[in-house]
């Protein structure tokens, strides 16, 4: 009797099994996860899952918080604005030893835990993302110069689909450089928005600690299961979205109107929440379309 609701829930997750066979999902996860091995370990299980069924994964990782430990290890100041990093020259070397070192590696683990094939890269690998240095822009707190940041100008995914034709899943950290070679910080979320839009992903899913957007961060039944664009400005607008919740938004939004038919919000803490939000109808998290679902 304890198996009919796996079974029931099989039944029911078939018809997406059989829509998303083949298709490309782009999924992104901050360095939150990577403080809790069993949360990390329960994540690279579902996207092992995935893999198995068909579904081609490149996962995209940040590293925020390894690299403000590391930082303030080191004596490193970090200083954020609208939820973004300000990158110094000494940051800069923190973040990339961080994130292509302490995050990428704690991934890559997992992944051999279980077993599953996985290729760890970076922005700079054959020229994957092409960026320049970003000037100084518009913020809350008036114009900033967030330091060693890049703009994304263009991505060149073949080493990723090259790692995909082999059955591997790419992990990507947003680690990139210039054009003279000169490493930059780039925000992971537009990261795996960029190579969402450029691949024509089905889906982009990023992982994070709330549930989802919500009206209210401190009470998550003020969830919303599902907007449209013209809903999610309208959030910003009003002060709902914001902090953290920002640099997510404007990737959301470019990967929307970069053809990514749905862009998700999920929690690692919410149990088998990529599952329960890919193959269930009622999901777990937040789902953004363009328009009117």
């Amino acid at each position: 009797m304890n198996q009919l609701p796996s079974i029931a829930a099989l039944r029911a997750a078939l018809p997406y099994i059989r829509l998303f066979r083949g298709q490309l999902f782009v999924i992104k996860c901050g360095g939150e996860v990577l403080d809790s091995a069993s949360e990390l370990k329960g994540l690279i299980e579902q996207i092992g899952l995935l893999h198995e069924l068909g579904i081609k994964v490149i996962l995209v990782h940040g590293g925020g918080v390894q690299s403000s430990e590391l930082a303030a290890k080191l004596g490193v100041k970090t200083r954020f604005v609208d939820g973004r990093r300000i990158t110094s020259p000494e940051a800069l070397a923190t973040t990339v030893m961080a994130i292509n070192g302490t995050a990428r590696t704690a991934i890559l683990s997992a992944f051999r835990e279980l077993g599953i094939g996985a290729a760890g890269i970076s922005g700079m690998d054959d020229g994957l993302i092409r960026a320049e240095r970003r000037p100084p822009i518009k913020t809350s707190e008036g114009t900033v110069d967030f330091g060693e940041v890049g703009a994304i100008r263009e991505v060149q995914g073949r080493v990723l689909l090259a790692l995909l034709a082999e059955g591997l899943v790419p992990v990507v950290s947003p680690i990139s450089a210039n054009d003279e070679g000169a490493p930059l910080n780039l925000n992971a979320d537009g990261v795996a928005s960029a190579i969402a839009a450029a691949l024509g992903a089905q889906k982009l899913i990023f992982v994070t600690k709330p549930r989802g957007i919500l009206a209210d961060p401190a009470a998550p039944h003020t969830l919303f299961s599902q907007l449209s664009l013209a809903e999610l400005a309208g959030l910003e607008k009003d002060g709902t979205v914001q902090t953290g919740m920002l640099p997510k938004a404007s990737a959301i939004r470019d990967a929307v109107v970069g053809g990514v038919q749905q862009v998700h919000v999920i929690s690692y803490a919410y149990p088998d929440a990529l599952l329960t939000e890919i193959f269930t109808n009622e999901g777990c998290g937040t789902m953004i379309v363009a328009g009117d679902a």
